[in-house]
């Protein structure tokens, strides 16, 4: 009787500390998964704030799947990681401001629209895709000479279709596109695009860019002789010729400084951010089977500073 009275004491001491500590938290992030993405972003946000003198018991990581509301918290940032953390948090009253990250643009627009909510100082993010002019930026230095540029467009990516045309006009690069409704139309739009492209780039559209068609656009874009810009290290590894892409510790640590910022004092950006920091990975046999000489880590630095980067 006496054991089962000190067990229940101590749950209940364990309960009341983890409330405490809830309610302690100056940071709250929520995290969509626990995959090792996730817990790099987490741990890479943590370490950012640890350095702007935060003590790492201030930060607490929630999953998602574990989450009942903000009621007994009261931190003064809270940061949603991924798509599923972002709506859920979107649709909770939180009395702090809210941002997003480790999601692409698409995703967070979806939840503005599902939510009724708009971007601003209290719901904000950091996407995970790159900006359309970093994109371009490294088409005109890798390929110089290219002058037409491929792109699929599936549900999830035609919104952007009118900037990257915009865009790609005040580049001198003419676009080559295809809209893709179904996968029996995928492959016809595919060989269409790359017979008139000297490159394609991978806009992220999981309609198109999925596990189960990678391999084969990977392998059309080789046998055609274009090359494929990519937008994940996996598919840089799998036959595209490179990759520009940010990592989830880049991320990270982004969202460790804005929320260091909000803690300070400082509202969110009103407008969202892309990440300022990025990756290249260049796929060597690819690009000199496609007559290319690239070096990732020079167009990286002629990138960064092109962009103003110390």
């Amino acid at each position: 009787m006496l054991q089962r009275s000190c067990r229940l004491i101590l749950g209940l001491c364990l309960l009341l500390s983890g409330a405490v500590l809830a309610q302690a938290a100056t940071v709250v992030v929520v995290s969509s998964e626990r995959s090792a993405a996730y817990v790099e972003a987490a741990e890479a946000l943590t370490n950012q704030l640890e350095k702007g003198g935060l003590a790492r018991q201030q930060v607490q990581v929630i999953p998602a799947a574990e989450w009942s509301g903000a009621s007994n918290l009261k931190p003064g940032l809270f940061v949603a990681l991924g798509a599923q953390a972002a709506e859920l948090l979107a649709r909770s009253e939180l009395p702090a401001p809210l941002l997003c990250t480790l999601l692409p643009r698409a995703s967070f627009e979806r939840t503005l629209a599902a939510t009724g909510r708009k971007a601003g100082a209290q719901l904000s993010a950091v996407f995970l895709d790159q900006p359309v002019l970093r994109q371009l930026n490294l088409i005109r230095l890798a390929m110089p000479a290219a002058q037409r540029v491929g792109v699929l467009w599936g549900p999830e990516s035609i919104a952007a279709a009118p900037a990257l045309r915009s865009l790609a006009r005040s580049r001198q690069l003419e676009l080559v596109e295809a809209k893709v409704g179904s996968d029996e139309a995928l492959f016809p739009a595919l060989r269409q695009v790359l017979q008139q492209s000297d490159l394609l780039l991978a806009v992220p559209d999981s309609a198109i860019y999925n596990s189960s068609n990678i391999q084969n656009i990977l392998l059309a874009s080789v046998r055609a002789k274009v090359p494929l810009l990519a937008f994940s290290p996996a598919y840089a590894r799998a036959g595209a010729a490179l990759s520009l892409y940010v990592t989830p510790t880049q991320l990270g640590v982004q969202a460790g400084r804005l929320a260091h910022g909000v803690l300070q004092g400082k509202e969110l950006a009103a407008a969202p951010l892309y990440a300022q920091d990025f990756e290249l990975l260049v796929n060597q046999p690819v690009a000199r089977a496609l007559g290319l000489k690239l070096d990732a880590t020079a167009l990286r630095e002629q990138l960064r500073r092109d962009e103003g980067a110390p």
